[in-house]
């Protein structure tokens, strides 16, 4: 398959080729002209599944930036998608797999990623923002891991990873209770790997993407599988909270979250659990 037939498909995620070996991902490109964040909407979500697949198998590719457009780096699940996965098994078991795939995707993906993170960053992708091999965050940025404030178990990348970057108290304080963490907290706490003011976001990832795509190709893609090593260990606890997280979509407390989030109020869950 030629690189340009691999990419063809791709609407939601805007590619764009640089020197080096470099591949920049912008999130919401389409959706920034309209004033809006970034959404996980069916193609966005099912393109950050496979993007990552695409990106290993491509020669040309030796690193990849990952952004949002506009006034955020990606602002959560599309809620009308939310919806069809709490009516709807199969929605809900496709988007379970698309899931699954975009955490290992990126965990797999033999290039080094480099995520740029600004104003909120939600849902799928603060997946692969958070994921990324360097991550890098704006001070002012909002990172919120908002699961349990709609109702559903933190799945998605929180349990795979949080502990392990910034540990289980700090993970269980913000995703127990879906508190933000500025990108200035988020580098203090070790959830990313740099905090630096928003003008020099972009320069800094570009940077470091540069240095990467000019290093030895086998030394640092040997060094990632290694360590991502760590995370493939973590794997049973990612497969359980994701099954539980789906296992919510199908619960009663997810349709409060939705009506509470469209209301603009907060949720009202008054369901006991039974676990």
């Amino acid at each position: 398959m030629s690189n340009e037939a691999r990419y063809a498909n791709y609407r939601a995620l805007s590619l764009r080729r640089h020197d080096h070996g470099i591949l920049e991902i912008v999130m919401g490109a389409a959706q920034s002209a309209n004033q809006k964040l970034s959404t996980a909407d069916h193609r966005m979500h099912a393109e950050l599944s496979t993007i990552w697949a695409d990106i290993d198998k491509d020669p040309e590719v030796r690193v990849a930036i990952i952004r949002g457009e506009g006034k955020g780096f990606s602002a959560g699940g599309d809620l009308g998608l939310v919806e069809e996965m709490a009516n709807d098994f199969h929605v809900r078991a496709r988007v379970w797999r698309e899931a699954r795939d975009l955490v290992y995707g990126v965990i797999n993906c033999n290039k080094p990623v480099v995520s740029a993170m600004h104003g909120p960053a939600v849902g799928a992708g603060l997946v692969a923002g958070l994921l990324a091999d360097v991550s890098i965050a704006a001070k002012t940025a909002r990172i919120i891991d908002g699961h349990t404030r709609l109702g559903v178990a933190a799945g998605d990348h929180a349990a795979i990873v949080w502990p392990l970057l910034c540990g289980m108290a700090k993970a269980k304080y913000y995703l127990l209770l879906c508190e933000a963490v500025s990108g200035e907290e988020a580098e203090r706490i070790g959830l990313v790997s740099l905090a630096v003011d928003e003008a020099d976001l972009l320069p800094r990832a570009f940077e470091v993407a540069e240095k990467l795509a000019k290093g030895s190709q086998t030394a640092i893609r040997w060094t990632k599988y290694a360590l991502n090593n760590w995370l493939r260990m973590a794997g049973p606890s990612f497969d359980s909270s994701l099954a539980l997280e789906f296992m919510g979509f199908a619960g009663p407390d997810v349709k409060e979250g939705i009506a509470s989030l469209r209301g603009r109020r907060p949720p009202n869950f008054e369901t006991d659990s039974p676990f």
